[in-house]
């Protein structure tokens, strides 16, 4: 029975599929948006949502678990620094993910993980700057 058991294999050892699940998170918090499997993608998300968390919390032991995990110190700065002020007013769900289709080689189902990003916000500032820019000018 699998009950309590967390996670997909994936066909991979351990140390394979934790390699793996490092490096796409890493890939994600540094582009910004990865192309990958379905089953990959899901597991990629809820990692990745764990790291801006631990990035918000911006305390020295969550900056060493996060870099416990990230490959890369830049990225992690850029978790703590970046991601944790853009998402400061999100509860979460700061990754969607996007199917595309199926891969042409072998027909497996491909999605895209990517950091939403706060457009509604984004909007607001424009229309803003329009209008003072409008006042300005009559």
């Amino acid at each position: 029975m699998r009950h309590r058991k967390a996670g997909k294999k994936l066909g991979r050892t351990s140390s394979h599929r934790n390699a793996m699940l490092r490096n796409l998170v890493t890939s994600l918090l540094k582009h910004e948006r990865v192309v990958t499997t379905d089953t990959k993608a899901k597991l990629v998300r809820s990692t990745a949502e764990k790291m801006i968390t631990l990035g918000k919390k911006g305390t020295l032991h969550a900056r060493r678990q996060a870099l416990a995990f990230i490959r890369d110190r830049e990225v992690a700065a850029r978790v703590f620094d970046e991601y944790s002020a853009r998402y400061a007013t999100r509860a979460g769900g700061y990754t969607r993910v996007v199917k595309t289709g199926y891969r042409v080689g072998d027909s497996a189902p491909v999605s895209i993980v990517e950091l939403i990003s706060d457009e509604k916000k984004k909007k607001a500032k424009d229309k803003a700057a329009k209008s003072k820019k409008k006042e300005k000018s009559e």
